[in-house]
């Protein structure tokens, strides 16, 4: 008994251990792009003249981090339980308030399940994703909007879940809404299904897909 107790104990500290060291990860790359992105900010700016665009810097420019979350769907729930993660964005507008070029980068931790297909201490190894992706946003009406991104996600633990690559094409398709909380900040929450390429060859439990929130503070 005492035994189990031990071991029970040891693994709850190791997967605490993991999800912290993950997390923040996640805060560090959102605080270093918030001080990049206040440094832009105020360079481009004045003391004297306010910003009278509401939800974008005075170059237009609208700047977000957020936090992101999801349920894996296809052959990939089959071994994955859900994700966890971070991304910070840049949108650079095309046509003034409607349009929007999208730069995204972020981290995600994929949680593999435990005792797959009721094998007692068969385990899946978590992904652990850096994905980097562009594409475009539109607003066909006021604060509501329709994206689509596409690029590279790379996967940092190749070795350990068994893969052959650790770069696979990603695409994401979106909706949501976007509104002002201030005259210089806004809310952006948008879902989204998110799907890569195999990170092995010929095994389709090697595509990472899922389906994606992310509640963003922008600036």
């Amino acid at each position: 008994m005492q035994l189990i107790c031990f071991v029970f104990q040891t693994t709850y500290i190791k997967n605490t251990t993991i999800v912290m060291k993950n997390l923040f990860k996640v805060s560090a790359l959102a605080l270093a792009f918030a001080g990049l992105a206040f440094g832009a900010k105020a360079q481009t700016s004045t003391p004297t003249t306010p910003s009278t665009t509401s939800t974008t810097t005075k170059s237009g420019i609208r700047y977000s981090i957020g936090v992101e979350a999801g349920l894996p769907v296809g052959n990939f729930k089959d071994n994955y339980k859900w994700n966890l993660g971070g991304s910070v964005q840049a949108d650079i507008p095309v046509v003034s308030n409607q349009l929007f070029v999208t730069v995204n980068a972020g981290y995600n931790n994929v949680f593999g399940k435990n005792n797959i297909g009721g094998v007692q201490g068969l385990d899946a190894t978590d992904f652990h994703l850096i994905p980097v992706k562009a594409g475009l946003k539109y607003f066909p009406i006021s604060n509501f909007y329709v994206q689509g991104e596409a690029g590279a996600a790379f996967l940092l633990n190749k070795s350990d879940v068994n893969a052959n690559k650790s770069t696979a094409f990603v695409y994401a398709p979106q909706i949501g809404v976007q509104f002002p909380v201030s005259a210089s900040s806004f809310i952006d929450a948008g879902i989204r299904y998110e799907a890569t390429t195999k990170y092995a060859t010929g095994i389709d439990q090697s595509k990472v897909n899922f389906i994606g929130l992310r509640v963003a503070y922008g600036f």
